[in-house]
Formats: structure tokens, C-alpha cells, sequence
């Protein structure tokens, strides 16, 4: 975990605690070059613009189909694919300055928000037939688990990472407790598309968590998540709309 200059840390068993919440202002922004962030800032420009590709089809498709709860689930997945690459890409676009390190916070946060959005289309459109109190209560628990991970990187991005990291994919790999009955709803190339795209958005994490130390790592990390992006796209258009 990188630490920044100004957080008080102590180790105890290999553990870092550190002890108090850092100010906004004494945060240090990672120290990607201009180019860098020109690369990171159009490869979420290009995500935004899918974004608002998946939009459009997954309503028409729904309303071609006249599938009404499979509309209400392809407006909050596709709202919210477009707002996190949006804010992502305005946050890699603007100058080190202190708006810089606000949209930092709301851009990690805004991650939580596409979790819980891309489940949103088959608890609605497929584990609602199954067990409608099943559908409700899972998709409680799924916005209430990325509420609680915004809530903490919200107070502090540094404080609470493990916590928050462990939200990430705590909640985003909880499908898997539900493969039974998906596979009683859905084709099981259904589940091909989204667990693959979830494995790309893991990977991902690798060129994440090293992105601050090699050139451009950052934004081979974009695309990973740009590709996990379009894998459960398709699945979802495919079989929930």
C-alpha cells in the first residue's frame, strides 16, 4: 500500500495502522506524467462514449421486448457505466490542483456505483422469476454493501483502504453465491460473459496496485476495466433485456 508523506503510520504484526484521517489538502495525488494522464483520460473518454452506447440499446432492446423490469435494470447499469468512466476521465483530465484531489475521491467511489449497477439487470430481469423475495433481498444487499464502501472512501481514501478494497470484491464477486439460480434462469453462456468479465476487471487490479511505479500502467489498467466493461455488456444485453 503507498502512503503518503503526511500520514502517521504505525506497524504492529505487519499491519499498517495509520492514525488519523489525512486532510484533503495534505493528500498527494499520484505523480503520473501529462502524457500519462492524457492516455488514462481518453481511454475513459472511449468508455464513457460506450457507456452511452449500452444506454441506448439496452432500452431499445428492453422496449422492443417489452421488458419493463429489464428497462428499469439497463437504465441504472448503463447511468451507471456512464457516470463512473465520465468522472473517471474528468479526473484524469484536470491539472494537480485541489479539485484534482476531490474528483479523486469521487472517482473511487464512483466504482461502487457500476458494481452495484451491472447487477442490478439480472436480479431484475432473471433472479426475480426465480425467488422474487431472493431478487429484493440481494439487490438490498448489494447497494447497501456499495454504500457502505463509498461512505468509507468518502471519509478517507488511505485510512479505510483495506476495508474499501475488500468492498471492491467483496460485493463484486458475490455472484458466485448465486450461480444456482441464475443457471435456472439464464443459459449458462450468460454467466460465461459476466464471470469473464469479471476476471478482466480483477486482472486489472494487478496494473492497478503497481500503476504509481511503472509508466502507463495506470492506463493498461483502463483498459482492462474498459474490456471487463464490454464482456458483461454483451451478456447483459443479450439476456436480460
Amino acid at each position: 500500500m503507498t502512503l503518503t508523506s503526511q500520514e502517521k503510520k504505525s506497524t504492529i504484526l505487519g499491519v499498517v495502522k495509520i492514525a488519523k484521517r489525512t486532510k484533503l489538502k495534505n493528500r498527494e495525488l499520484p505523480r503520473y506524467t501529462r502524457a500519462e494522464e492524457t492516455v488514462n483520460m481518453i481511454t475513459h473518454i472511449v468508455g464513457g462514449a460506450f457507456g452511452i452506447g449500452a444506454l441506448i440499446l439496452c432500452v431499445v432492446t428492453a422496449i422492443y421486448h417489452r421488458n419493463m423490469w429489464g428497462l428499469a435494470g439497463g437504465i441504472v447499469y448503463g447511468v451507471s457505466m456512464i457516470l463512473v468512466y465520465s468522472i473517471s476521465s474528468v479526473y484524469h483530465g484536470l491539472r494537480p490542483v485541489m479539485a484534482k484531489k476531490v474528483m479523486q475521491i469521487i472517482d473511487h467511489c464512483s466504482v461502487y456505483l457500476l458494481i452495484a449497477g451491472s447487477y442490478t439487470p439480472p436480479l431484475l430481469s432473471g433472479i426475480r422469476k426465480y425467488n422474487t423475495i431472493l431478487c429484493f433481498v440481494v439487490l438490498a444487499l448489494v447497494w447497501s454493501g456499495s454504500i457502505f464502501g463509498i461512505i468509507f472512501k468518502a471519509i478517507d481514501l488511505y485510512k479505510y483502504r483495506v476495508l474499501t478494497m475488500f468492498c471492491y470484491f467483496a460485493v463484486g464477486w458475490s455472484m458466485i453465491f448465486l450461480i444456482k439460480p441464475l443457471l435456472a434462469v439464464f443459459p449458462l453462456r450468460f454467466l460465461g460473459w459476466i464471470f469473464s468479465g469479471g476476471i478482466v476487471y480483477t486482472l486489472g487490479m494487478i496494473f492497478f496496485s503497481i500503476g504509481r511505479k511503472k509508466p502507463y500502467f495506470h492506463s493498461i489498467f483502463h483498459l482492462f476495466i474498459l474490456g471487463g466493461s464490454i464482456l458483461q455488456f454483451f451478456g447483459i444485453l443479450f439476456y436480460c433485456m
